[in-house]
């Protein structure tokens, strides 16, 4: 079942854990044992006193609880559920709705149903819900609210049905083994435009288009489609051929851009949602988020080497740039902390020097790593570096500001325009900041350069 845009649903029925009568039994409330406790008694009160009208209320008392299990063990067969999420993929922060909807497929009214489905605690409460009696053919719906500070993939499910028959009798669970995913993804801000065309031709708001400089003679034709306007008919080649050839058109080179994500669990201190891997984390979604939007093709590269969506990116259509943002997003909702010691994953990808801009988020940096990042700057076209300020994320008195101030200083020279980024600072200012070459300014914080 597929919903509107926006939203993704999903069906939650699935395959049953049936069990046997003998299983289905067990269900019988305190009311229902207590009846057909009473009910055999009664029975062997008849037998003792020769009594058949006690007989007769003693089968009585037997067969109601008896009776209650069978129906309700057939009727939770017939009874279906479902789950939707609106959406499927959230920002961090914000609210999902969860409907869910049972529906009776049978020809007998059900009782008393409870509904509860499966909530990671992170999300919420597990939601409960009690439903009045679905009529043969009828269906009821409700829905509950989800929310997440913490990026990742959820599960939710599985949807549990707690049956009651009207007498009270016995209570049976249906049980579905679908589960459901709630994606929850990193926080975008919306970044300025700004002018990030680098000395490379072909980056930045600025880039240059491919144009054709060759002669009439070194022109390549090709047949003429439906649809071609006629003023790109070559007639030289049509005469030559016998058929109506009609000029290539240049196609423009599109923009790329590459968004490298520092993951090193050495280079960054704290956890949770206000630490500086989750800023960095952020500011990759927004800056992929931006760049799209603005035709490049972007990819995102991690330290480790690994690449999404793929080496050449895809931002050609609306269709490529949202399957490439979701994937981005969906990437990012999951990245968590790498091993590796240094950045030489990402210095073995980027072999060639027509990488376009480079937009660095980077960790804490030693002598050995901050050589590597400027060997990176031979390898691209424009590059910018985000530097976090670890000490200052981690609020360590001792931290050493003058190492920090050094790393900076070697980066601009090799090339690289960095922005330091310490607690508080605002991904927009530090985006303007990213606009002037070898930029190096202090930006936002507690504390100043």
């Amino acid at each position: 079942m597929s919903g509107a845009p926006g939203e993704t649903a999903a069906p939650a029925e699935g395959r049953e854990q049936r069990g046997t009568l003998r299983g289905a039994l067990a269900g019988l409330t305190t009311r229902g044992r207590s009846f057909l406790a009473a009910g055999f008694a009664a029975a062997a009160c008849s037998y003792v006193l020769g009594q058949d009208d006690l007989l007769r209320v003693g089968l009585l008392l037997s067969v109601l609880p008896l009776v209650c299990v069978a129906v309700l063990y057939r009727t939770r067969h017939q009874v279906a559920g479902s789950r939707r999420l609106a959406p499927a993929r959230v920002p961090a922060g914000s609210e999902a709705r969860v409907h869910l909807r049972v529906d009776n497929v049978s020809r007998l009214p059900t009782g008393l149903l409870m509904l509860q489905d499966g909530v990671p605690y992170v999300l919420g409460p597990r939601p409960r819900f009690v439903l009045d009696r679905v009529e043969p053919g009828g269906r009821r719906e409700v829905s509950y609210r989800v929310r997440s500070d913490l990026r990742g993939r959820y599960p939710l499910g599985p949807l549990q049905l707690r049956l009651t028959d009207p007498f009270g009798m016995c209570e049976l669970t249906r049980a579905f083994s679908t589960r459901d995913t709630l994606t929850v993804v990193p926080r975008t801000e919306p970044l300025p435009p700004v002018r990030l065309s680098g000395d490379t031709p072909g980056y930045g708001e600025g880039r240059h288009r491919s144009l054709a400089l060759a002669g009439e003679d070194d022109v390549i034709p090709r047949g003429y489609r439906h649809g071609d306007d006629l003023r790109r008919v070559h007639w030289r080649s049509t005469a030559r051929f016998g058929e109506l050839m009609v000029r290539r058109e240049e196609q423009p080179q599109q923009p790329r851009c590459t968004v490298l994500l520092d993951t090193r669990r050495v280079a960054h201190r704290g956890a949770g949602p206000d630490s500086g891997f989750e800023w960095a984390v952020s500011a990759a979604a927004s800056i992929s988020a931006h760049m799209l939007e603005r035709g490049f093709s972007v990819r995102l590269l991690t330290d480790t080497g690994d690449t999404v969506p793929g080496t050449d990116g895809g931002a050609g259509t609306p269709g490529d740039f949202a399957d490439t943002a979701g994937l981005i997003l969906d990437t990012l909702a999951v990245v968590d902390h790498s091993d590796e010691p240094g950045l030489s994953g990402a210095y073995d990808h980027l072999r060639g020097g027509q990488e376009g801009l480079l937009v660095a988020l980077l960790g804490a940096l030693d002598e050995e790593q901050t050589s590597v990042v400027a060997r990176l700057r031979h390898r691209t076209g424009r590059a910018v570096a985000f530097v976090l300020d670890t000490g200052a994320w981690a609020r360590e008195p001792d931290a050493d500001p003058d190492g920090f101030a050094d790393r900076l200083r070697l980066l601009r020279e090799a090339g690289w325009s960095t922005v330091p980024v310490r607690p508080g600072a605002a991904l927009p200012d530090l985006w303007r900041m990213a606009e002037r070459p070898r930029a190096g300014a202090p930006a936002g914080g507690q504390t100043g350069a």
